[in-house]
């Protein structure tokens, strides 16, 4: 049976870091690109490079400088959409269907470096997005039969095992304990699966993204778990495969995000 290779990455710039983006295409072979904070206009994105790496069918949804996601198939594309998620006006979602295959790609609010909504404007979108999500996916019909996939920087390190330190980070944005509730009420809504979680024991450390404050991040390793892959229960059996491309952080003029990798059974 065929198999499909679904890569997400924050790329942080996608026109800054297409020679990255095209030695990562070449080494690891996905069928499917999902890019997060690409940071340009739809008009403007670079859709004949991806097209020369092999990618047949696209969907874009920009903005000028800040935010925007892509995904690229190799396959043509069955339909694509895009959805503002509660009242956020960003570029921050775009589906596509590819073989059969529903494929959700989210960038979600980061939320500032406070995390209490009372006080932090920032945060309190943030949350208000989760929970806007959560509604719009609990809606979604034939939740224990569609083979549906949910991918992207959520912003979210959920575990304790997803953050360098529990006990530095629970007060800070990305791990608090009210941001990891509302990534639990997410998976719920939908019953989503965590695919990383599926392959690698949760009590084991498992991080995707190093702050560029840290100039020695690989002996540090102060990393967190931000980058997520979610598959619908009806797919929960087809995992096949989970990994983390860390070398790339450490490649020329890096994102600070590490891409993440999953293979599933078709």
């Amino acid at each position: 049976m065929p198999k499909l290779r679904i890569l997400s990455w924050n790329i942080n710039s996608v026109r800054l870091r297409i020679d990255s983006l095209r030695r990562l295409v070449r080494k690891l072979e996905p069928d499917v690109v999902c890019l997060q904070e690409i940071k340009v206009q739809t008009d403007l994105f670079p859709r004949q490079a991806l097209e020369r790496m092999g990618f047949c069918g696209g969907a874009i949804v920009g903005q000028k400088g800040y935010h925007g996601v892509a995904t690229f198939c190799r396959e043509p594309l069955d339909d694509h959409w895009s959805k503002a998620i509660g009242r956020s006006k960003d570029a921050r979602h775009v589906a596509v269907t590819v073989q059969g295959v529903e494929i959700h790609n989210i960038y979600l609010p980061a939320g500032g470096d406070l995390p209490d909504p009372e006080r932090n404007p920032a945060f309190k979108a943030k949350l208000e997005f989760m929970r806007a999500l959560a509604r719009w996916t609990k809606q979604w019909p034939a939740r224990a039969t569609a083979r549906r996939v949910l991918v992207g920087d959520l912003n979210v390190a959920p575990l304790e095992t997803d953050v360098w330190s529990h006990q530095k980070l629970k007060r800070v944005v990305t791990h608090s304990p009210v941001e990891v509730a509302h990534l639990e009420m997410m998976q719920r809504a939908h019953r989503w699966v965590d695919v990383a979680r599926t392959v690698v024991p949760p009590d084991q450390p498992l991080y995707t993204w190093w702050s560029y404050r840290s100039p020695d991040w690989r002996r540090q390793n102060k990393g967190r778990r931000l980058d997520h892959i979610w598959v619908s229960p009806a797919f929960s059996e087809s995992i096949v495969d989970f990994s983390v491309a860390r070398d790339v952080r450490g490649w020329k003029r890096p994102s600070d995000h590490a891409p993440v990798l999953a293979t599933l059974q078709l």
